[in-house]
C-alpha cells in the first residue's frame, strides 16, 4: 500500500513538514540533571527523525523549576544554559528534514510534593487531583501573571536555540488545562468566573509569545476535546475553545482528551479500540481553518491513512508507536508494515516512567538506551558462525534477531509446530490480539535476516552438535509453579485452560494467583463462569499499570466474580478449596468446581544442564533465566545476544 496521504508534504504556519507523521510529546526522563538534552535524549529523538517522523514535539518541557516539575530528568527551558544543547538537538533533527517543536508544560495539581522539593502544588483553584491525592493551593493573581512570563521565557529560549516552534500543553488536566476547565477553575478574579476569564491565562501566554518571539514564530496548542469529567470540558466546549485558539493565532491544534481524574482516557490501555477518539479531532477540524493533529491510539499505517482520507485530521500523531518502533514511518513508506513492531497498549512504558526511571518498552529493548544499546553499537563479528537457539518464543526470536544483525548464523530449534511459545496463550484473553501481530512481526524480522527455524525439532545434544554451533541460547520458557498441597492433582493450569487442553467444568471457578496471567485468565473465564481470584498478596496485578488492573478487576466483578486478597491456597477439595488468611492465619472454604493455577513460572534448567556438555558458551534468556513478562524476556535476550562473544 502506498499511503499517499500519509506521505504527502504538509504545512504548519509556513513550515513545510515532509509528511503527515507527527511524534507527539511523551515524557521520557532522558534529559540531563541540568535540564539539557544530552547525548541520550538527542539519540532517542534522532532515531525517530531518521525513522520517518516529519515533526517531533519534545516531551513535557519545564517552564518553572519551583512548582513545575513533571518528571525526574525532565527537559527544561527555564534558563539560557540549555540553549547550546537544544540547538544541537534541533540541528540533529534538521539533518533528517524533521521539524522540532518544544512543548511548554506545567503540571499544576498533577505533580506530587516529592518532585517539587516538598512544596505544595499550585493550581487555578484548590481542587485536588484524586490520583495525586495532595491538595494544591490556588495561585494568587500575581503568581498567575508571573507564570505567564515563565511560559513566554520558555518560548524565547526555545526560539533562541533554533526550535521551529513551541506547543503549549493545555490538555490532560495540567496547569493550563486547569484554568480552562470548570472542573478545576473556581476563581473569581480575572482568570476565572466566565469563559473569557478561564481563557485569559492561555490568552496572555500566546500573546506574550507572539510579542517576544514575533508573529511568524509558530505557536501550537495541545487541547482537550473532552475532559471526560461530569463538570469538565465537554465536546461542545472543546469546539468553542478551538475556535477561540484559532482567533488568537495558533498555527495548529493538537487534539487529545482526558485528565488524570478521568483515568485511562489520556493514555489508552489495550482495551481501547484503535481510533476510538478520532471524532474529537474530526469535529474540531470541521470548525477551524488551521491544521489539526489527531492522536487516537493509532497502531497501523493503514488506519492513519484512513483518518487522513476521512478528513479527521491533517496530521496523525503516532505516539507510543514511535516508542515500540522508531522506524514506524520508514517501514510504512517502504511497504514493510509487517516489520513494524506495533504498540501492545500494555502500559509498561508509563509504569516504568512513573517509577522514576527512564522510558522503556515491552517490545523495544533499545528504547531509552539507544545511545548505549542501539544497532550502531553492535559488534558485527559473527562472521557467519552458527549459534543454536532453543525455543521460538519471543526471547528466542529476539536473541536470534540480534545475533543475525551481528553477523552470526542462528538456527532456532522449536519442539512444536509454531512460533510464539506461551505468548500464543497470552493472546487468548480479551483485548490481547496485538500479541499475535507481534509474533507475526518477529517471524517477518527473522525472514528478512534469513534465520532458519526448525519446527517440530526438539533440541538435543546431537542435533546442536551437528550445526557446529559456537554457542547455545536456551529460551525454552519456564515451568508452571504447582504447590505441594493436598488435592493439588485436581487442579488445572491456566496455560492448559487457555490452550484448550483442560476442561473447565461447573459454574464456580477459583483462579489461584492474581498476577497478570491470573487476572487475564479470570476475565476470560468470567464470560461463562462465576470466578473467584485468590491472591496471597494484599494487591492484585503484580507490576501491571494501575489502569489495566482496575479494568481487569472491574470486568471480573462486573461479571459476578470476586477477588480474595491476602489469602493462600492450602488444599484443593471436591467442589471447594481451603484458603488461609495471611494475617490472621484463619482458614476458610471457597466453593470451586474447577481450580485453575496461575501462580507464575520458575526457570526450567534441565535441558540447559544437558546441553552444557555440548557447548561451554551456553546462555539463558527469558523465563529460562528468570520468570517474568515479555518485557523481561526480550530485554534479556537482546542484551545477552548483544554482548555474546563481542570481545
Amino acid at each position: 500500500m502506498s499511503y499517499s496521504k500519509l506521505f504527502e508534504p504538509g504545512k504548519i504556519a509556513g513550515l513545510e513538514i515532509r509528511n503527515r507523521i507527527v511524534m507527539p510529546a511523551m515524557g521520557c526522563s532522558l534529559a540531563e540533571v541540568t535540564g539539557e538534552p544530552g547525548s541520550r535524549m538527542i539519540k532517542y529523538y534522532a532515531d525517530r527523525a531518521r525513522g520517518g517522523a516529519g515533526l517531533i514535539i519534545t516531551e513535557i518541557t519545564r517552564v518553572d523549576d519551583e512548582t513545575g516539575v513533571g518528571t525526574p530528568n525532565q527537559l527544561s527551558v527555564t534558563n539560557t544554559h540549555v540553549v547550546g544543547q537544544i540547538s544541537r538537538l534541533a540541528e540533529t533533527l534538521h539533518a533528517y528534514d524533521t521539524k522540532l517543536f518544544i512543548q511548554l508544560h506545567h503540571p499544576g495539581n498533577q505533580t506530587p510534593r516529592r518532585l517539587i522539593g516538598g512544596r505544595q502544588a499550585v493550581s487555578a483553584s484548590d481542587v485536588t487531583c484524586n490520583v495525586i491525592g495532595e491538595q494544591p493551593r490556588a495561585m494568587t493573581t500575581e503568581e498567575v501573571e508571573a507564570m505567564v512570563k515563565k511560559f513566554v521565557t520558555g518560548a524565547v529560549i526555545a526560539k533562541t536555540a533554533g526550535a521551529d516552534g513551541v506547543e503549549i500543553h493545555a490538555a490532560h488536566g495540567y496547569l493550563v488545562s486547569q484554568f480552562l476547565s470548570p472542573h478545576t477553575n473556581k476563581r473569581t478574579d480575572k482568570y476565572g468566573s466566565s469563559f473569557e476569564g478561564r481563557m485569559r491565562f492561555v490568552t496572555e501566554i500566546i500573546k506574550g509569545i507572539q510579542m517576544f518571539c514575533g508573529p511568524k514564530f509558530p505557536v501550537g496548542i495541545r487541547m482537550n476535546g473532552n475532559d471526560y469529567l461530569a463538570d469538565g470540558i465537554d465536546e461542545e466546549d472543546g469546539i468553542k475553545q478551538a475556535k477561540y485558539f484559532e482567533a488568537l493565532g495558533v498555527c495548529y491544534i493538537n487534539v487529545s482528551c482526558g485528565t488524570y481524574d478521568s483515568g485511562s482516557t489520556i493514555i489508552e490501555p489495550n482495551f481501547y479500540e484503535e481510533g476510538w477518539k478520532r471524532h474529537l479531532a474530526h469535529n474540531i477540524r470541521a470548525a477551524v481553518n488551521v491544521p489539526v493533529i489527531a492522536v487516537s491510539n493509532i497502531k497501523h499505517p493503514a488506519f492513519a491513512e484512513k483518518m487522513l482520507e476521512d478528513g479527521d485530521t491533517d496530521f496523525v500523531g503516532i505516539a507510543r508507536g514511535h516508542l515500540a518502533d522508531p522506524e514506524w514511518g520508514n517501514k510504512a513508506k517502504a511497504g514493510e508494515e509487517a516489520l513494524i513492531r506495533k504498540c501492545l497498549g500494555c502500559m509498561e512504558c508509563f509504569r516504568i516512567l512513573n517509577a522514576g526511571l527512564p522510558l522503556g518498552c515491552t517490545l523495544n529493548p533499545v528504547l531509552g538506551r539507544e545511545f548505549e544499546w542501539g544497532d550502531e553499537k553492535l559488534v558485527r563479528n559473527g562472521a557467519g558462525r552458527p549459534v543454536a537457539v532453543v525455543g521460538a518464543g519471543p526471547a528466542g526470536m529476539q536473541a536470534a534477531l540480534t545475533l543475525a544483525k551481528r553477523g552470526f548464523r542462528p538456527v532456532i530449534f522449536e519442539a512444536s509446530g509454531e512460533a510464539g511459545g506461551t505468548v500464543n496463550l497470552a493472546a487468548v484473553p480479551p483485548h490481547k490480539e496485538m500479541l499475535k501481530e507481534f509474533i507475526a512481526t518477529q517471524l517477518a524480522e527473522l525472514e528478512k535476516y534469513g534465520v532458519e527455524i526448525r519446527y517440530n525439532t526438539p533440541a538435543t545434544a546431537e542435533n546442536i552438535k551437528e550445526t557446529g554451533a559456537v554457542g547455545v541460547f536456551v529460551a525454552v520458557g519456564g515451568k508452571t509453579i504447582v504447590p505441594d498441597i493436598p488435592g493439588i492433582g485436581k487442579a488445572v493450569t491456566a496455560e492448559d485452560v487457555l490452550a484448550g487442553k483442560a476442561e473447565v467444568t461447573g459454574k464456580k471457578i477459583a483462579v489461584i494467583g492474581g498476577g497478570v496471567t491470573g487476572l487475564e485468565t479470570a476475565e476470560y473465564l468470567s464470560k461463562d463462569h462465576a470466578v473467584t481470584v485468590v491472591e496471597m498478596l494484599d494487591k492484585v496485578g503484580g507490576n501491571l499499570y494501575p489502569s489495566l488492573v482496575m479494568h481487569l478487576a472491574g470486568e471480573i466483578m462486573k461479571a459476578g466474580g470476586t477477588i480474595a486478597k491476602g489469602k493462600a491456597l492450602t488444599a484443593v477439595g471436591d467442589g471447594s478449596i481451603t484458603v488461609c488468611d495471611m494475617k490472621t492465619k484463619e482458614t476458610a472454604e471457597i466453593e470451586a468446581d474447577t481450580v485453575v493455577l496461575a501462580m507464575g513460572v520458575r526457570p526450567d534448567r534441565a535441558l540447559a544442564d544437558e546441553l552444557r556438555a555440548v557447548c561451554d558458551d551456553l546462555v539463558l534468556v527469558g523465563d529460562a533465566l528468570q520468570g517474568g513478562q515479555i518485557y523481561d524476556a526480550l530485554h534479556s535476550a537482546h542484551d545477552r545476544a548483544f554482548v555474546f562473544k563481542a570481545f
